[in-house]
């Protein structure tokens, strides 16, 4: 089978409840935003920034090394049991830790008088961590239907709780009850997890083989590292924000929320690229470990990369070119004021794709080391750009740090692949698809149609270059030709 071909098969098959989950619960925002005024919803972006960070740390990138060493590995179980219980034994120790000083860390984070959030999101991300790696075997063996299941059973439940809790329990008058009505119907949705794995927690012997479990943590070391730093430029900017502007710009605390919902509202229009990216990451790792002895894998990786650039443009200009349709999911028109980052955010999200998808050469070869490096430097960038800049520009600064750091993270990774393992990309065709989308956006926002909120002639004329670009690609890549 072609490999390409087999590739967006497994994306769409470990990819199906990531996107769907991901667009179920991009559903939750007209929700959110219905029923908690921008500052609450500020707390609620604050805290799921912070269970970003955490799930890194808790899970210490043992999805990643138990995919490499149960491919290297005969004794399978062990590498399995192995990582199972290093990813236990920290969530434990890590939980521990919190239950004796969750007040302090609410007074450091502001949510005095609130350390019942803190408890409640460890609890989550505990949870999903020691559940990562007996999914990831699901992965492994390609158990779709069972992974498929879990997954769409836990997104099941955090809607279904979310639409209760909001809808039928909240009190309009106080709308901070929203914020622990999310957090313990995301808690339930986590023990879903753990319900549909009982098996291996039930069969766990504890016996690790500490070798391994050493190699194991010292392979995982710079992947934990570069995912931290990752996630510092992924989620840090709503964190910094609030606290920017609480301490060095002049607002009160909930005018400092205030921003922060808005800004966190408009984040999520640009996330549909995002969740294509978790999806395809299900599949890709996988295939690109399994396909690491192909003799033809560089020109593999290569030509899959065309296909991934002009997927991700693609979407960019779907969300930018039609941003005032999607900002309806935002039913409150208080955060609309933020609708400027989106174009911003998706062309960030686009470099973070690439540079993803280029990733695997740091991987593959065994030099995670600079997958770190990479990494850090772009989170010294991201807090810097924002420290300096927040005070005065607010969460524009954040928007545009966002940008620059995943663009020159993309170059770096780049040149040091071309270095260390070198894979031939088309850059000609990553420039033409690049500049194209680009020339299409701003062409085609400069067409200043205002004849009410919505205008089928913008809308017609907006699609009309969408379909241009994609008509490009089909006749460049020559996707339906048949190939032997």
């Amino acid at each position: 089978m072609n490999p390409i071909r087999k590739l967006v098969g497994q994306t769409a098959i470990y990819g199906l409840p990531t996107i769907v989950g991901r667009l179920l619960n991009y559903l939750l925002v007209p929700l959110y935003t219905y029923y908690l005024p921008p500052e609450n919803y500020g707390v609620v972006s604050e805290i799921y920034a912070l269970v970003a960070f955490l799930i890194v740390l808790l899970t210490f990138g043992m999805e990643t090394a138990f995919f490499r060493y149960y491919n290297l590995k005969e004794d399978k179980e062990s590498v399995f049991r192995t990582s199972f219980i290093t990813v236990i034994g920290i969530n434990i120790l890590f939980f521990l830790i919190i239950l004796f000083t969750n007040r302090q860390i609410a007074e450091v984070m502001l949510f005095e008088g609130h350390s019942e959030y803190i408890i409640l999101f460890s609890a989550i991300v505990c949870i999903d961590a020691v559940a990562a790696v007996p999914m990831a075997k699901l992965r492994s063996e390609n158990k779709a239907m069972r992974f498929s299941a879990i997954h769409f059973s836990a997104i099941g439940v955090n809607i279904l709780f979310n639409l209760f809790f909001l809808i039928y329990l909240m009190d309009p008058a106080r709308p901070e009850e929203g914020v622990l009505f999310i957090l313990i119907a995301n808690l339930l949705s986590s023990l879903v997890k753990i319900a549909g794995t009982a098996k291996d927690f039930l069969n766990l012997r504890l016996n690790i083989d500490l070798g391994l479990s050493k190699e194991m943590l010292l392979y995982s070391l710079p992947l934990v590292i570069g995912g931290f730093a990752g996630i510092i430029n992924e989620t840090l900017d709503r964190v910094i924000l609030k606290h920017t502007l609480f301490n060095r710009g002049g607002l009160t605390l909930t005018e400092a929320e205030w921003e922060l919902g808005v800004y966190s509202a408009n984040y999520k229009l640009a996330m549909l690229i995002t969740i294509f990216l978790q999806a395809y990451r299900y599949a890709a790792e996988p295939f690109f470990f399994a396909n690491s002895s192909n003799v033809d894998r560089r020109k593999l990786y290569g030509k899959i990369m065309n296909y991934f650039v002009a997927a991700v443009l693609f979407m960019f200009l779907l969300v930018a070119l039609n941003v005032d349709i999607f900002k309806y999911f935002i039913r409150n028109e208080a955060y609309w004021d933020g609708l400027t980052v989106v174009p911003i955010l998706l062309l960030a999200n686009v470099f973070l794709g690439i540079y993803f998808n280029q990733s695997i050469w740091y991987k593959l070869s065994h030099q995670t080391k600079f997958g770190a490096y990479i990494a850090v430097g772009g989170a010294f960038l991201t807090i810097l750009i924002n420290v300096i800049f927040i005070p005065t520009f607010g969460y524009m600064a954040s928007a545009w740090a966002t940008l620059i750091v995943y663009a020159l993270q993309m170059v770096a990774s780049y040149l040091l692949g071309q270095k260390y393992y070198p894979i031939r990309y088309n850059l000609r065709k990553f420039f033409l698809y690049l500049g194209l989308a680009l020339t299409i956006f701003f062409v085609f926002k400069m067409i200043d149609i205002d004849s009410g909120q919505f205008s089928w002639l913008k809308f017609v004329l907006h699609n009309l270059g969408i379909t241009v670009f994609l008509f490009v690609i089909i006749a460049l890549e020559k996707p339906f030709a048949k190939r032997n």
